[in-house]
């Protein structure tokens, strides 16, 4: 695993908890990461993971409009 180190002002309050959370929740959405992945930076299981992502304005389906529209063009009947 590899080691980040990330320098914050003094004067910001920041909680380290939420911070690695966050990072982790964006790095999810941007799908940078996988779920378990992401669940891994922050030191949560998949399940606790996805049940705090929206707290930072994330969605669990990381699934985009397009993607979705493309697959139901695939689907017959």
């Amino acid at each position: 695993m590899q080691t980040l180190q990330l320098n914050i002002p003094d004067n910001i309050d920041l909680d380290f908890n939420q911070t690695i959370r966050f990072l982790a929740a964006k790095l999810y959405e941007s799908g940078k990461v996988t779920l378990g992945q992401a669940a891994e930076v922050a030191g949560l299981s998949k399940l606790s993971f996805s049940e705090i992502i929206s707290d930072f304005g994330v969605s669990l389906i990381n699934y985009s409009v397009y993607e979705a529209i493309a697959d139901a063009n695939k689907l017959t009947i």
